[in-house]
């Protein structure tokens, strides 16, 4: 029974990929293939993560081969939650995009594309196996760079070709790195990669060049998410990929690079010590997570302000959510940054980043939805053709409001308590004697200064404001506003709710700290 459960969402996933591909031609067939397929994933996390809360870890070893020689699947708090997030957005962009893609684009293998990469998402959260993560990268991959220049009009090319070129680059990175883990730890097992590297002495690990590889590993995982300096594919491949693509890029692929950063360095990682005397100067301790403190605040510091400022001089709804996605994501990196520096705020850090991934998600997604459903109505997304749109659309416009607001950190929403998570994780860092707390906080001030000037000029200027260069509007179609309205108001909803989020945030993060529970599972046989 646990394998069934632990696998299940990564085969429905595979089979409503491949089920689509073969129906494609028959519309009917096609859609009811993919939504059924969409509506049975969230089912099976929804069964799994019942399991997960009450049996803590569920570890299933493929073909009976045990852990460390054969592929592992491990299911805990940590990855139910993210496989959450997945399920939710993913189930809202299949509605959307049988409503917004055409006829012609969903017979061309649009469906059998999107379900490959929600199943690589979907194995990247349950492998226990580095190596297998790097496959399921690759998986999910693969399918996004078709999916980015579906469209095949020459931006969409060369945004396609830049997206392409830097992940391929990344994934090499990514090999070479998983090589060296090898080589150094004798291992890729998470599990027993974790064990190894608590007790370095034992199995003949000299822990320095460790460190150099899993530095190599982070640039990579940097690279997926987004963040400064390897912010180089965002702007252009959001706006070239279709709208539920995009959505799905920023609110669900963007967070299995978080996951990974996660998993790896807070469960894997944080076992190495280094040895005495080769601590950061004026940082205190010797672990990994050590060093990786302040490398995460400077990126998180540098997305932040770098992306807040692109947006705020955005003519386009597409260009501000598409830089807004650089700044936001920094949110979610800033409380892990304090959470790796200092000890006693670890298990706050890592539930806020996921808070306020979770409202980056649902928000964000619901905004590239919103800026589909505007192209798909008017044929353009340039705030001088728009205005007005309030008087034209007001529940959509509503709707719009509402992912902003949330983005912005405005209370019942969840975005206020993701955001205010992020402030009480620098707050209580500051208390703990953490002299970078007051410049982590004034960084987070900053920030939300900043979501409140693009996100205002964005909607005096699309929704409010009347256009400077008027064009005619069409007729908005009801799926598409539907899907934007049931997306706000599950922000609504989940904010006023927020005590289940919280709880599953928390367990999350104990999950993610719990190395040795982690371990026990994987070589306990089935969790």
């Amino acid at each position: 029974m646990v394998a069934q459960i632990v696998i299940a969402p990564l085969l429905v996933a595979l089979v409503t990929a491949v089920v689509s591909l073969f129906v494609r031609r028959f519309p009917r067939a096609r859609t009811a293939v993919s939504l059924a397929g969409a509506l049975a994933y969230l089912v099976s996390v929804v069964v799994l993560a019942e399991r997960v809360a009450s049996q803590s870890i569920l570890a299933y070893q493929l073909s009976a081969w045990r852990a460390p020689f054969g592929v592992t699947l491990v299911a805990d708090a940590l990855s139910v939650f993210m496989l959450a997030i997945t399920a939710v957005v993913s189930l809202a962009a299949v509605v959307f995009s049988v409503g917004f893609m055409s006829e012609h684009a969903q017979r061309v293998s649009y469906h059998p594309l999107y379900h490959l990469l929600v199943a690589g998402v979907t194995g990247a959260f349950l492998t226990g196996d580095l190596f297998n993560l790097f496959v399921w990268f690759e998986v999910l991959l693969l399918s996004s760079y078709v999916l980015v220049v579906f469209y095949s009009g020459p931006e969409h090319t060369r945004a396609g070709l830049t997206y392409t070129v830097l992940n391929l680059l990344g994934s090499a990175l990514m090999l070479v790195a998983i090589g060296g883990l090898y080589a150094t730890v004798g291992t890729l097992n998470m599990a027993d990669m974790a064990r190894r590297l608590a007790n370095p002495a034992q199995y003949g690990i000299d822990p320095v060049p460790v460190l150099g590889i899993t530095v190599l590993l982070f640039c990579v995982f940097a690279l997926k998410i987004g963040v400064v300096p390897f912010q180089f594919w965002v702007p252009a491949a959001y706006r070239a990929a279709p709208a539920p693509v995009a959505a799905m890029l920023a609110g669900v692929v963007k967070k299995v690079g978080i996951y990974a950063v996660i998993r790896l360095y807070f469960t894997v990682f944080a076992a190495a010590r280094l040895p005495d005397g080769l601590g950061l100067p004026g940082f205190v301790g010797n672990s990994y997570l050590s060093f990786l403190g302040p490398v995460l605040f400077a990126v998180a510091a540098a997305s932040i302000l770098f992306g807040g400022v692109a947006a705020v001089s955005r003519d386009d709804f597409d260009g501000v959510l598409a830089y807004s996605s650089i700044g936001q994501i920094g949110f979610v990196v800033l409380p892990l940054a304090v959470a790796a520096t200092v000890p006693s705020v670890r298990a706050l850090g890592i539930a806020a980043a996921l808070v306020y991934a979770l409202n980056h998600a649902l928000a964000k997604a619901m905004l590239f939805f919103a800026s589909g459903t505007v192209g798909d109505a008017v044929g353009t997304v340039r705030f001088a053709e728009l205005g007005g749109l309030a008087k034209r659309t007001p529940l959509f416009a509503i709707a719009v409001l509402v992912g902003m607001l949330s983005l912005i950190g405005i209370p019942p929403l969840i975005g206020f308590f993701g955001k205010f998570l992020v402030f009480q994780t620098t707050a209580h860092a500051g208390a703990a004697g953490e002299p970078g707390a007051a410049f982590a906080l004034a960084l987070s001030v900053v920030g939300a200064i900043l979501t409140v000037a693009y996100f205002t000029r964005a909607w005096n200027r699309g929704f409010w404001g009347a256009a400077t260069a008027p064009v005619e509007h069409g007729s908005y179609s009801s799926v598409l506003v539907g899907v934007v309205v049931v997306l706000a108001a599950s922000l609504v909803v989940v904010g006023v709710g927020f005590d289940p989020v919280w709880r599953a945030a928390n367990a999350a993060a104990d999950a993610t700290l719990a190395r040795g529970q982690y371990v026990g599972a994987v070589f306990g046989g089935g969790g």
